[in-house]
């Protein structure tokens, strides 16, 4: 995500200082015009403008409070944006931590996937101070094609969170859905079709359909590589459920969802995109 995220920039004509933990990655950055730095400090102490997109609120707290981390170095009225989904408590200590060096903490989260991504059009979810937004959306604009501003610093982790806990729910409802259609002998390509052009219609079964074959270019088609892994949309449902305990909200089918990903997990699916559900239905239903 965050090399796509680059190399846009990049291709809008941004100068970009970049690291990451991966070599190759650093390495394929290099060759499309980006200044690789040796650490998150070193990028922050060259920038006035700083992206991150890390996997969870762990790494998030590592990368900018570490030894090496962004506010060791970072300059005052340093525009920070993080597109990382994580807790919004977290977000808002890191808000509170970048307050203290003189910069502007942002949390920005996105929805799209890979593919949105890499052809520019990823929708991000923005929370912090709101004499910041057009800054931060001036940047955004050239990596996505809709920037929303939700409120104070987590109020983008928040409207995340609530769409990927829908997302999940409805990938599953798919996957279950073409599983059903097809075992009644309908062909995949047709049900699709039909759903998409009735009530059932959504984006997990329009745009990033489970069913390998039923649409090309998706990491369905693809032998669930790339995409959104599961690992982390078991995370992102274990953030959305922290938060409807805290909020004492009800979220049965969110709470089962949650279930189903980390139970994939636990059978070798964590590296496979998320869509791969439709799958572990097939394989789960073999071994009975």
């Amino acid at each position: 995500m965050g090399g796509h995220m680059a190399r846009n920039l990049l291709k809008k004509g941004y100068p970009v200082v970049a690291y990451d933990v991966s070599k190759d990655a650093l390495e394929a950055l290099k060759k499309d015009g980006a200044v690789v730095a040796d650490s998150p400090a070193e990028v922050a102490a060259n920038v006035t403008r700083l992206v991150s997109m890390l996997p969870a609120s762990a790494e998030v707290q590592e990368v900018y409070g570490g030894k090496k981390g962004i506010l060791s170095t970072v300059k005052k009225g340093t525009l920070l944006i993080d597109s990382s989904t994580i807790d919004p408590s977290a977000s808002q200590e890191v808000h509170a931590l970048a307050q203290k060096q003189g910069a502007v903490y942002m949390d920005a989260p996105v929805s799209g996937g890979v593919n949105a991504a890499r052809d520019g059009v990823l929708t991000f979810m923005v929370g912090g101070p709101e004499t910041s937004f057009q800054q931060t959306k001036a940047l955004l604009d050239q990596m996505g094609k809709n920037v929303v501003y939700c409120g104070p610093v987590g109020t983008g982790q928040a409207a995340k969170i609530c769409n990927n806990m829908l997302l999940a729910i409805s990938m599953i409802g798919t996957s279950e859905t073409m599983n059903l259609g097809i075992r009644l002998g309908l062909d995949p390509k047709l049900l699709a079709k039909i759903l998409n052009m009735s009530s059932g219609r959504c984006w997990s079964s329009e745009v990033y359909n489970p069913v390998p074959g039923v649409i090309e270019g998706v990491p369905s088609s693809n032998g669930y590589k790339g995409g959104f892994g599961t690992a982390l949309m078991a995370k992102d449902l274990g953030l959305a459920q922290n938060a409807a305990t805290t909020t004492k909200s009800p979220t049965p089918l969110g709470s089962l969802a949650h279930q189903i990903y980390r139970t994939m997990c636990n059978h070798g699916y964590s590296g496979k995109d998320f869509s791969s559900a439709f799958l572990f239905l097939q394989e789960h239903d073999k071994k009975k």
